[in-house]
């Protein structure tokens, strides 16, 4: 099993995945979001498993200082892109499987 968690050190839910992971001793490659921030591809992969609303922060200070309510969807995704900070954390990815947030009875079913 592959495990990317993509979070962020001030996120409590990033911190609650890498324990469980580590508490079972599975491996793991964590990626700082906000220094980081997701590629293109990984963008693609991962929008595809879950949607776009389910990756976006709404409640960010970014959220509202980009206007991000109030401009296109394209342009949505550029922003998204441009300012890892609005993504929701943390995104774990393993193959083509991936959740939002803190979901450990999902990450149970994976092999």
């Amino acid at each position: 099993m592959n495990i990317q968690i993509f979070g962020s050190s001030k996120s409590f839910d990033s911190k609650k995945a890498e324990r469980w992971f580590r508490e079972r001793r599975i491996k793991y490659q964590y990626i700082d979001l906000p220094s980081k921030g997701l590629s293109p591809r990984e963008y693609q992969s991962v929008k595809q498993k879950i949607g776009f609303e389910a990756l976006v922060n709404t409640k960010c200070r970014a959220y509202e200082t980009l206007f991000m309510a109030y401009i296109t969807p394209e342009a949505q995704e550029e922003k998204l892109l441009e300012h890892p900070e609005l993504f929701q954390t943390p995104i774990v990815r393993s193959g083509k499987n991936a959740t939002v947030g803190y979901c450990p009875d999902v990450w149970e079913t994976w092999e």
